[in-house]
């Protein structure tokens, strides 16, 4: 599973890299030949393009390609490839560039698009499942933790409390699975997170909803793909979106969905729903 940003999306920037490289071994162009047909100033250009050390933009991949004699066909599938490389890591800093609120609403086309939605959280509690001093706590975290210089917590909160109207809405499904560790930690003053829990032990009556609570004693040694990982969200089987500490990752891959579905799969195997999920809500509301 990836656990930085140079898992995925430099692995796919290097898989285009090679394709390149592929494509001027197949021209029998030399680096410098490359380059010089591409109106480039000498080779460094394209060693560190086929290197993967820099990442190649629309225009120098359309030079490339046309120096190469690449169909027009065969050009388009490298251009999306390097969109898709290129749109996988959004660092926090571009994220929240515009101001929180514009980071939540960025992210809601998703969510309403998506008929099926499965979020696991190893420390918090889901945006989909706050309650809005919850949200707010969390923002304002945010906004410290990576500089913000917008003022607009409090529109970014109410932002991410209309999405959760997807929640009532027919014809969705969501999956939650938190581990029971995010029930305990006092991120914020005491009063806040006792009203989340009790908020989380109301939100599990809604039809949409499914909540699996991972206890914290639950045996994994002979379930390897229910370790605990980075927070995601799937949607449908389209996007898979990672939160890292220093940004989102976004998958699209077939085979990187897949996986990511079989490590919801087994976390959903090894938590506890219904009266189990509550009680074990009901003891973090007691545990202080």
């Amino acid at each position: 599973m990836p656990s930085s940003s140079s898992s995925s999306a430099l692995a796919a920037r290097q898989a285009l890299a090679g394709q390149l490289r592929e494509i001027r071994e197949e021209a029998k162009l030399t680096g410098d030949e490359l380059a010089k047909a591409a109106g480039w100033h000498g080779r460094s250009k394209v060693s560190k393009i086929e290197s993967g050390a820099r990442p190649i933009s629309a225009d120098d991949l359309i030079a490339w390609c046309r120096a190469c004699g690449v169909p027009p066909e065969r050009t388009n599938e490298l251009l999306a490839s390097r969109r898709e490389a290129a749109g996988m890591w959004t660092d926090s800093r571009r994220i929240n560039r515009a101001g929180l609120r514009a980071a939540q609403k960025d992210v809601r086309p998703i969510y309403d698009r998506s008929a099926a939605t499965r979020t696991y959280q190893p420390r918090m509690i889901p945006g989909l499942l706050q309650t809005e001093a919850y949200a707010t706590a969390v923002l304002t975290a945010v906004q410290q933790r990576h500089n913000v210089q917008a003022d607009d917590v409090s529109s970014a909160v109410a932002e991410r409390m209309a999405r959760q109207a997807i929640l009532r809405q027919p014809g969705r499904t969501f999956a939650f699975l938190i581990e029971e560790a995010a029930l305990r930690y006092q991120l914020y003053d005491w009063e806040i997170l006792e009203s989340q829990l009790a908020h989380l032990d109301q939100i599990t009556s809604l039809p949409s909803v499914s909540l699996g609570i991972i206890p914290l004693g639950v045996p994994r040694a002979h379930s390897p793909h229910a370790a605990p990982v980075e927070g995601f969200t799937m949607f449908d089987d389209e996007l898979v979106s990672v939160e890292l500490v220093s940004g989102h990752l976004k998958l699209t891959q077939k085979w990187e969905i897949a996986l990511y579905a079989e490590r919801f799969a087994a976390l959903a195997n090894i938590a506890v729903y219904g009266h189990s999920a509550r009680r074990l809500i009901a003891a973090a509301r007691a545990a202080r």
